[in-house]
């Protein structure tokens, strides 16, 4: 088996993937707070992660991916309220979205997808260790980790103290001992309609705790990969390294991976912002295909730039990929043809070992098309077969596997019918209405069928 190493945001280095000798390798990747539904920027962890498990799984590691949901926050509160209904409502309502739009990405689904209001017990429990070890304190009805208390704390994101802005609600300061200390829990205010019993009196959970306590229940401590956007090394994920190691006097993990932001015009898409483009409206114009290819198109260290012309090439990549699979369905063997194919499927699966580096995976990938476009490649379809589940694509190999928007199906039908009564002006509208949903028509010796733009 080969090395497979992933860079760590702690260490800066490439660290080796390994299980802990006990059990499967866990990976925790932070997951969206939902008080809306998601965008595509949130859909990037949630497919690296997925087909970084993938991965592992071929090369004979087997692992656990937990990807949270965050079900407990100010926002959803705020939300809930401009929405009439209660939090719950609400996060129950976005959190049903958020799977089902993940879902329609056709990649599956982590093995666990724990949700705060489930792991209350859990938290509680490790605040009230965190108080213990004097490395916590209450105070009004809030509980708050002392960051002073913890050498070697900002050792993720290198900041100096001065410049660790918390990002807490207005009011809390007068409650804090140090201006840098941050709340674990969260006394219940007017207007929040969901809360619960604690030592401390009624409140909740804060952001940074529910993720150490839902990874330590679900995956041990010390686990393997520890990931998320680039926008949490701080606050969040430096404040669960320093509760675990407060409270446990161990890691929470051995790597941090971080994935880079999805950006238009160079900030990033956040909800925020107001600069999103809904996963759900990404999928219906451009279809699950286009949005995975174009979501691994980039190293997922760095930023990836968004755009319809994006989008649109990410299609186009697919489209040159069915094409090669369906000529080399038939093709005659040629003797050379078994090392060029061998060669390309070592330099694909290596470029995942070296820190998940998918832009070289594909290259690798349009070796093999551009070299069966200028010959016959015998074996091209089974390295395909091989090699497209790793990047969330087997799709490619099965037409039948996109066509699944039965609306579309019934207009197609339609289009034939018009066709077959030599009605053309209606069969091009029906055409363009294919269109506008995001299908073309190609029509093969078996008959018409759809394709994803």
């Amino acid at each position: 088996m080969r090395e497979i190493r992933i860079r760590d945001t702690l260490s800066g280095e490439r660290t080796p993937v390994s299980a802990d000798g006990s059990g499967p390798v866990g990976i925790y990747a932070c997951g969206p707070t939902v008080y809306s539904r998601i965008h595509v920027g949130n859909a990037r962890p949630f497919v690296i992660f997925t087909l970084l498990r993938r991965f592992l799984a071929h090369e004979g590691l087997e692992t656990t991916l937990v990807i949270n949901v965050t079900d407990i926050n100010d926002k959803i509160y705020a939300a809930a309220r401009d929405a009439g209904l209660s939090s719950s409502e609400l996060a129950a309502e976005m959190t049903r979205r958020y799977i089902e739009d993940t879902d329609r990405l056709g990649i599956g689904r982590p093995d666990a997808e724990p949700l705060a209001t489930e792991t209350i017990a859990e938290i509680v429990a490790l605040i009230e260790d965190l108080i213990a070890a004097q490395h916590a304190y209450p105070s009004g009805g809030d509980v708050y980790f002392s960051v002073r208390s913890l050498p070697g704390y900002g050792k993720l994101s290198n900041r100096d103290p001065a410049e660790m802005d918390q990002g807490e609600e207005a009011g809390s300061a007068s409650l804090k001992q140090d201006p840098l200390d941050f709340a674990l829990w969260k006394a219940k205010k007017p207007g929040e309609d969901t809360a619960w019993d604690s030592p401390w009196g009624e409140g909740r959970p804060g952001w940074h705790i529910e993720c150490s306590a839902m990874a330590e229940k679900l995956l041990g401590l010390d686990f393997a990969i520890h990931g998320g956007g680039s926008d949490l090394v701080f606050p969040h994920h430096e404040n669960e390294i320093a509760q675990t190691e407060a409270a446990r006097g161990a890691p929470l993990a051995r790597i941090w991976m971080h994935n880079g932001m999805v950006r238009t015009e160079a900030e990033k898409m956040s909800k925020s912002l107001g600069n999103v483009f809904q996963l759900s409206e990404a999928l219906d114009r451009f279809g699950r295909e286009a949005l995975v290819a174009y979501l691994s198109s980039g190293h997922y260290r760095r930023p990836l730039e968004f755009s319809e012309r994006a989008l649109e090439e990410a299609a186009a990549r697919v489209e040159r990929l069915r094409n090669f699979a369906e000529r080399a369905e038939g093709a005659v063997p040629e003797a050379s043809g078994e090392a060029f194919l061998d060669g390309r499927r070592e330099e694909f699966l290596a470029a995942l070992a070296d820190d998940f580096n998918t832009p070289r995976a594909w290259a690798a990938l349009f070796e093999i098309v551009a070299e069966g476009n200028r010959r016959a490649l015998a074996g091209g379809a089974g390295v395909l077969a091989e090699l497209l589940p790793l990047l969330g694509l087997e799709s490619v190999l099965d037409p039948a596997a996109e066509a699944e928007d039965a609306e579309a199906e019934r207009l197609l039908h339609e289009r034939e019918r018009a066709r077959a009564d030599r009605d053309f002006a209606r069969a091009d509208r029906l055409r363009e209405e294919l269109g506008a949903r995001g299908w073309d028509v190609r029509d093969t010796p078996e008959g018409p069928r759809l394709r994803r733009r």
